[in-house]
């Protein structure tokens, strides 16, 4: 298993020597939403109520939740943001402000 710095680590390394370059950033914010797009398309259908198409057929949602992290982490490299520091300050945030929001909401009960 690897670890969020692990995985900047890799990606970067793989870029590096077998992608040449990353793209630009607003190439890659193009390219994760196509991304999420594709994840949403297969989900629609396996949890929603459209039917599947012969093109979903083999698509997984593991390889598209996949897809998304890759490109994630290409942006995050690229801009220079480590995601264990950015996603523990993200946790603590979100503790700090919605410790009692999600409990007092009705709706979630």
């Amino acid at each position: 298993l690897l670890t969020l710095k692990e995985s900047q680590e890799k990606i970067d390394e793989w870029i590096q020597t077998i992608g040449v370059r990353y793209f630009n950033e607003l190439t890659n914010l193009g390219i994760l939403m196509e991304e999420v797009g594709e994840l949403s398309r297969i989900m629609v259908r396996q949890y929603g109520e459209q039917s599947h198409k012969e093109s979903d057929l083999g698509k997984e949602i593991s390889d598209e939740l996949a897809d998304v992290l890759w490109v994630l982490i290409c942006i995050a490299n690229q801009t220079g943001v480590d995601l264990n520091t950015a996603l523990q300050n993200n946790i603590e945030k979100k503790t700090k402000r919605d410790a009692q929001r999600h409990a007092d909401n009705k709706k979630l009960r």
